[in-house]
């Protein structure tokens, strides 16, 4: 385990240089994000860039979190623009909600003092999610008309803009259409290209970069007809972003006067839900994806965005949350600690002075297409098919949820869409449970789930009655009670049913109790059934067995065959794969389909591995079969990577906190670190370099005591490559033996 950063000045000076280096290439994502996000709210373009010095500047001092990035969030969008929209044509309407989000913000300062954080708890993930992709479909409906057309739609609704923008075809802006297709094209492919100096500089920061150069050679600046009317229409007036010329242009204040009224305070309502919510949903997230594995105070972190997001409102700035893709950019570029945020907040000052202070002549023409794009490009990102397979995949209760809260959202709103989705949720627990309403209620609040110490050592936890998003934070309250280190068996079997809220909290806490030293076991859902075979579905008390699927059956007619031992059922404890540098930022979800010969000295593992990358837009699930290999003795520490694979599949940030050393003379197929050089020389025999080149393995990685292999590019195997895997591996054991 790495040497955790310290924390405070003493963080400060001894990172200072992994922190600013990641925070200029956050810089890099968040403006034209900020400026993005401003303008699809209906709100002044420098209205996104304040709440982003604001997020950076003056939530570090006081948030709980360590590698969170603060700023304006795509998902407040919606919440800002009905909010707008409230007030019809009132010519103070922007100051009207500026004092709501000031207000927020004073408001989640009390809540987070008051440690009533915790209550965003009782939101469930399908909600959650519902939301996101709701707010997606509202982000993409509304830009899409800005990014080809080149003016907003005409209509309200999310889903009557579509239908509008593809009636009106025939009125796509060929100028525009020009800067979007190609901001497309980059935000589609960028990750994918081999430069290193590419990847640095983030793909919207590529889009706005290059749209510049477009908006002069059409004449945008000029209005030069000669060139706009190429195409044979004229390309239209205001199609540059309206940049300040001097910085008290900048300042917007809010005006209370309208403090009394109920259209005030369901915008407050408004604001405060989502961004609370948002803001904990991106926390913990945030957390899954630190390399160190420390934890947010989530109370604390409330506090700061809270009075961020008051300061914010105060200079005419949006609301400051915790958002997800920066605080991805930031992890992966090796940020240390939160001061990565406050270089963040600095360089986007100096970034504001460059637009705002030069002369008009010389100012960044920004043209309203490369910003509405990178939004489309958000927006689908939020509602893609993806999101909607993975949620399916969790089981069609899920589905239901979440098509609820999207459809109950895009019709009737963010708050009737949280309520509705929460309400859909509830109802649809108690028809599967096939109970009377009284004793469902009973059996949410007053279910007998209790902690109770075991005879030879060690706790179980029993738990009973009906197990959902009702009950999540009596669970969180159980599960803190546990001693680190401890063995605890967690018990589901009188449990009638167990929802997705409350696996998600104990596969988590069984993740980090065995980082702790701990052991969990979790048993009882063996005679509980389910939608789907993911690990996540929602589970009712019955007395059926689990049917194996023919590749299960397979599997496990392999292991027989072999003498291995098999389980199919996804299992919890992987504390085996977390001292491997790949899975530092990446979260490991279980592992399921297991193979294991542990006869000799020796252990053979296969399995099917699923872990994730990022969360939300930046989300990436995989499932792979692995293979590892433990050993009795120690070996150097290092990791081998086909070229074509780390091109392909890896982002090259994603390595650059890999503190081993270059390795050169091994072989130009493959990128080799090491962390000694002279142990690592007598290790890499002849024998071991011609295995590998004559292998298809494309990552293989050594903690010192297990060896980790890719055998297939992050897929399941066929079970016709099982033999071969299972050669590969004995064959690997044999070399390592003899290298050793």
């Amino acid at each position: 385990m790495r040497k955790i950063p310290q924390t405070g000045l003493k963080g400060l000076k001894e990172n200072w240089q992994s922190d600013v280096l990641a925070a200029l290439s956050v810089s890099f994502v968040a403006l034209p994000l900020a400026l993005g996000i401003a303008l699809a709210s209906g709100v002044p373009p420098m209205a996104g860039i304040i709440a982003v010095v604001v997020g950076g500047v003056v939530t570090t001092f006081f948030r709980g979190s360590h590698l969170a990035i603060n700023g304006p969030a795509a998902g407040l969008i919606a919440i800002i623009v009905s909010s707008l929209a409230a007030w019809g044509d009132d010519p103070q309407r922007l100051n009207y909600v500026l004092a709501a989000i000031v207000v927020s913000g004073l408001i989640q300062v009390v809540l987070g003092f008051l440690k009533l954080g915790k209550f965003a708890e009782f939101i469930h993930s399908s909600v959650i999610n519902g939301i996101m992709a709701a707010i997606g479909i509202i982000i993409f409906s509304q830009q899409i008309h800005v990014a080809f057309i080149g003016k907003k739609s005409t209509v309200e609704k999310p889903i009557a803009q579509l239908v509008d923008f593809l009636t009106h075809l025939d009125n796509i802006n060929p100028w525009v259409a020009i800067i979007s297709i190609s901001g497309l094209l980059i935000m589609i492919f960028q990750y994918r290209i081999g430069y290193n100096l590419f990847k640095f500089v983030p793909a919207p920061m590529w889009v706005l970069l290059i749209s510049v150069p477009f908006a002069i050679a059409f004449g945008f600046v000029n209005q030069d007809s000669s060139v706009m009317n190429l195409f044979g229409k004229f390309a239209g007036d205001n199609l540059l972003v309206n940049v300040p010329t001097k910085i008290e242009d900048l300042l917007i204040f809010p005006d209370f006067s309208m403090i009394g009224t109920s259209t005030f305070w369901t915008s407050v309502t408004g604001i405060t839900m989502i961004a609370s919510i948002q803001s904990l949903a991106m926390g913990k997230a945030v957390d899954k994806i630190d390399p160190y594995r420390r934890k947010t105070n989530f109370d604390k972190d409330l506090v700061a965005v809270g009075l961020s997001s008051a300061v914010s409102g105060m200079l005419g700035g949006l609301p400051i949350i915790t958002v997800i893709v920066r605080s991805t950019v930031n992890v992966q570029n090796n940020a240390k600690t939160k001061w990565s945020n406050l270089y963040h907040g600095i360089f986007m000052t100096i970034l504001v002075m460059a637009i705002v202070l030069p002369p008009a002549p010389y100012k960044l023409p920004i043209p309203y297409a490369a910003l509405a794009v990178i939004l489309v490009f958000t927006g689908y990102k939020l509602a893609s098919p993806k999101v909607f397979k993975q949620v399916l995949d969790q089981g069609i209760e899920q589905f239901i949820f979440f098509a609820g809260t999207l459809f109950i959202t895009l019709y009737n709103g963010l708050l009737a869409g949280i309520f509705g989705g929460l309400l859909i949720t509830a109802i649809t627990h108690l028809l599967l449970a096939r109970i009377p309403t009284q004793r469902f209620i009973q059996m949410v609040f007053n279910s007998g789930s209790l902690l109770v110490p075991k005879d030879g050592g060690g706790y179980e936890l029993k738990i009973k009655g009906i197990a959902n998003f009702l009950g999540a934070i009596k669970m969180n309250n159980l599960l803190s009670t546990i001693p680190k280190s401890a063995d605890i068996t967690i018990d589901f079997s009188e449990a009638r049913l167990v929802d997705l809220s409350i696996l998600e909290k104990v596969y988590e806490f069984q993740k980090l109790h065995s980082e702790n030293g701990g052991r969990v076991n979790i048993q009882g859902l063996e005679n509980h059934i389910s939608s789907t075979s993911h690990k996540m579905g929602l589970k009712l008390l019955t007395t059926s067995a689990h049917r194996m699927t023919k590749r299960e059956k397979s599997i496990k007619e392999i292991a027989e065959q072999m003498n291995w031992n098999y389980e199919t059922e996804p299992i919890g404890q992987t504390k085996d794969y977390l001292p491997f540098y790949f899975f530092k930022s990446r979260a490991i979800e279980f592992k399921r389909n297991c193979i294991r010969n542990e006869q000799g000295e020796v252990s053979l593992e296969i399995t099917d591995l699923t872990f994730e990358e990022g969360a939300y837009m930046a989300y990436r699930e995989y499932t792979s079969t692995l293979g590892l290999i433990k050993l009795p003795f120690k070996i150097p520490k290092f990791t081998i990577e086909r070229k074509e694979f780390l091109d392909k599949y890896l982002d090259f940030s994603a390595h650059k906190d890999i503190d081993y050393i270059s390795y050169s003379g091994f072989s130009e197929e493959f990128t080799v670190r090491v962390e000694d050089v002279e142990a690592t020389n007598n290790f890499f025999t002849s024998d071991f370099i011609e295995f590998l080149h004559q292998s298809d393995i494309t990552h293989i990685e050594s903690s010192g005591e297990a060896v980790l292999i890719f055998p297939t590019n992050f897929r399941p195997a066929h079970i016709h490559e099982y033999a071969n895997i299972i050669h590969l591996m004995k064959e690997m054991e044999s070399i390592i033996k003899k290298s050793s």
